[in-house]
């Protein structure tokens, strides 16, 4: 396989989590609390696909995050160790979260999209509140609020 191949899968310094078959991939630097965020959500019934590194293949019906061939259902606590969590081996991936940029917005005027294999993936940033992860996982779990229906 090259580097341009379609079927090699894309890799994101990312920890990615599901919901069902929903997947989240939590991004940012380093410290920015990607582990953090992904705990919480397991704490509310979530499992972890991958942490801190996540293959993404793209596949016709869209992309689908790979747990890792080693440390499968093993997230890091900083200040805890290596804790082994519920885990799934694959999702299907919906939706990308930001922790390098604040949402600011009370009601963002229009969803944030990110390109992954061609594919346009609903982007949250940020939202310093106790809620954002009840709010992520509820996301994942009902969808969006659609207000045109």
């Amino acid at each position: 396989m090259t580097d341009n191949d379609p079927m090699k899968p894309l890799g994101f310094h990312a920890t990615t989590i599901a919901v069902g078959d929903a997947a989240a991939m939590i991004v940012g630097p380093s410290g920015s609390g990607k582990s953090s965020l992904a705990l919480q959500l397991i704490g509310l019934g979530a499992k972890l696909v991958s942490d801190d590194y996540s293959r993404v293949k793209v596949r016709e019906d869209g992309p689908i995050v790979l747990a890792p061939d080693r440390l499968q259902g093993v997230i890091e606590a900083r200040g805890v160790g290596l804790v082994n969590v519920p885990w799934k081996a694959s999702a299907r991936l919906q939706l990308v979260v930001d922790l390098s940029r604040d949402e600011l917005a009370r009601h963002p005027a229009s969803r944030h999209l990110t390109n992954i294999g061609g594919y346009d993936i609903d982007l949250v940033l940020r939202v310093d509140a106790p809620y954002f992860a009840c709010a992520l996982y509820h996301l994942l779990k009902s969808g969006r609020y659609d207000e045109t229906s």
